[in-house]
């Protein structure tokens, strides 16, 4: 294994493991293009799972107003990065994301940073589109809350039933979005 001084001992860890898979799949993690491998492995993932080291609702917290708009603001074409937790492979796309304020409004950026905390965790597209959801109806309390998701899954194009072109599309939906169909048509159209 490579010098591995500057990693910490979580990474250490995962370093070690990576290096355990390699042998294990028939690779010599001591051959050139293997030997800082485990390492740059280790550094991905902390990236890649740094959400869970993130509160989202302290990311809305930070920037939130006082203001009487009531009408619809969107986040449209967020991009996701995330991983699958049942084969930790990614899946990406984009995320749709409106909400009804109710006299208080966030920085536009906010809404993209709670999308990446949550994204960059282990995930299920399902289950990433209610948090998403959940976290921005429960610290704005707005009138009600859309989202959207549409996403392309590595471990179906990749493996599995190895559909190139498949794509998944998730919704979670609250108040105004939920109960009226006026509402959430014009979000719809908003985001084709």
């Amino acid at each position: 294994m490579a010098d591995q001084s500057e990693l910490n001992p979580k990474q250490l860890i995962v370093a070690s493991a990576v290096t355990q898979i390699l042998e294990q799949i028939g690779e010599n993690p001591n051959r050139e293009g293997l030997i800082k491998t485990p390492e740059r492995v280790a550094k991905a993932y902390e990236h890649l799972t740094m959400g869970y080291k993130q509160d989202p609702v302290e990311v809305l917290r930070s920037a939130m107003f006082e203001e009487s708009y009531s009408e619809m603001v969107l986040v449209k074409d967020i991009e996701v990065y995330s991983l699958c937790e049942h084969h930790m492979l990614p899946f990406f796309g984009k995320a749709h994301v409106a909400y009804i304020p109710n006299g208080r409004i966030v920085g536009l950026s906010k809404i993209p940073r709670v999308v990446d905390v949550f994204a960059r965790r282990l995930q299920v597209q399902e289950r990433l589109t209610i948090e998403i959801r959940d976290c921005i109806q429960k610290t704005l309390d707005p009138l009600g809350v859309a989202v959207v998701l549409e996403c392309h899954h590595l471990c179906m194009q990749m493996r599995g039933v190895s559909k190139q072109n498949s794509s998944t599309t998730t919704s979670a939906f609250s108040g105004e979005f939920l109960n009226n169909d006026k509402t959430r048509k014009e979000f719809i159209s908003l985001i084709r």
